[in-house]
């Protein structure tokens, strides 16, 4: 992300509008805030990496609700307190599920499956598919 990111997509209303329509994202070739290297970083999971400090810190978890920002909250319709119950997850059930293809009522609605059906044997899956993924795309974006 360029230094000003946050400032560009609050300050250019229609980056701002495309932010929203399209789930809280925006394409990453359309996207001003992302630099070149940020793009070969996203498209291979490698941005993903320097959260690892943040699960030795205990501030997040391995597998859990993928972290949202406080706008994106009101998709989960009064189920806020039960999402921000568990430690936001580097990987998680919506990670593994079509990621970026999945509309936000649905990314809310598998996070809080997610919570409610919480178990390790279902973190141990979510891991190995997430590890299947990644090498998958790896494996892609060589042939490109």
């Amino acid at each position: 992300m360029v230094s000003d990111a946050e400032a560009r997509l609050t300050t250019d209303t229609a980056l701002a509008a495309t932010y929203r329509r399209n789930n809280f994202r925006v394409p990453d070739d359309l996207d001003p805030r992302v630099t070149r290297l940020g793009r070969i970083l996203r498209r291979t999971s490698l941005d993903e990496l320097p959260q690892l400090i943040n699960v030795l810190r205990g501030e997040m978890s391995l597998v859990g609700p993928r972290p949202v920002v406080a706008e994106e909250l009101s998709h989960f319709l009064g189920a806020e307190r039960m999402l921000l119950s568990m430690r936001p997850g580097m990987t998680g059930r919506w990670a593994v599920s079509g990621r970026h293809s999945v509309a936000y009522p649905a990314r809310a609605a598998m996070e809080l499956t997610y919570v409610r059906e919480w178990s390790l044997v279902h973190d141990v899956e979510i891991l190995a598919k997430t590890a299947r993924a990644v090498l998958q795309y790896g494996a892609r974006a060589d042939l490109n």
